[in-house]
């Protein structure tokens, strides 16, 4: 049973023993009735707003409302250190991804530090997971290997993907010339997929927003962000809306199609160029 169910069951059995009825809190609550059983049969994400309105509707006590507030506010965010990853096996990890992904009708990426793990090569996986801290050699191996068995999600054309990276991330020399060169054809490659969108914001352009962090969001109900120390989801709906509209904005001065093609090919041809002077 999940957080979202057991806050929503406790909701209900406040709500009983109040002996009002679903139709009076959801009035009181400024809620249909309808998302009110939602909420208590675990169907729907209350924001803490919801919860709040909600308890203050039922009457209960500060003490009994601080307990559900932040009960609410832990179901909403939730934030998990990289090393507690580490510590797991962060292959693991890669598979609690494809899990979420495998879920995911519709994902949208912000990337500004790698190249996406669902477009990566083989060589760039193996040259990320050698950056420090450095995994043991079984480890990598298994965390490499979930990592690539996540593509195959970009062959079904039931899911849609629309990836946005900056250009420098594509410049970045995680690994040698030659590696980058053949990750940009993958990347122009898979920008042929139907159900494919890559776009690249290029550092000419002018910036609608800050590039502060890494994130994907999971059609409209959750969130992950990547910062230095951790993981964060959040799927409190004002959050994944907040995401959505920086996404958009990003979007708008993205290069996509043959433009983003061209773009590719020239760094690429600088990789190569590079590579033959070694």
């Amino acid at each position: 049973m999940t957080r979202q169910t057991e806050l929503g069951k406790a909701l209900r059995a406040l709500r009983k023993a109040s002996g009002l009825t679903g139709v009076t809190v959801a009035r009181r609550a400024s809620m249909s009735a309808g998302k009110l059983s939602k909420i208590e049969t675990g169907k729907a994400l209350p924001t803490v707003r919801d919860v709040e309105l909600l308890l203050t509707g039922l009457g209960v006590s500060d003490a009994a409302k601080a307990e559900f507030l932040e009960a609410a506010r832990m179901e909403a965010t939730e934030a998990t250190a990289w090393r507690t990853l580490r510590r797991m096996g962060p292959w693991k990890h890669q598979n609690a991804i494809k899990a979420i992904e495998a879920q995911t009708e519709k994902l949208r990426l912000f990337q500004g530090q790698l190249i996406p793990g669902l477009l990566q090569t083989p060589e760039y996986v193996s040259a990320v997971f050698a950056l420090p801290p450095e995994l043991p050699d079984e480890t990598k191996t298994k965390t490499i290997a979930a990592r690539i068995e996540r593509q195959c999600t970009l062959y079904d054309s039931s899911r849609s993907f629309h990836f946005l990276i900056c250009e420098h991330v594509l410049r970045w020399r995680i690994c040698a010339p030659a590696v980058m060169a053949v990750q940009l054809d993958r990347l122009a490659s898979l920008s042929r997929l139907p159900n494919v969108t890559i776009g690249v914001i290029p550092l000419s352009g002018r910036m609608p927003d800050f590039p502060m962090t890494c994130f994907s969001l999971h059609d409209d109900r959750l969130v992950i962000i990547e910062t230095f120390h951790s993981e964060i989801t959040t799927r409190e709906p004002g959050d994944v809306q907040a995401y959505a509209a920086t996404f958009e904005r990003f979007t708008s001065v993205a290069l996509y199609g043959d433009a983003l093609r061209t773009m590719l090919a020239n760094i690429r041809d600088d990789f190569l160029r590079e590579q033959e002077t070694c």
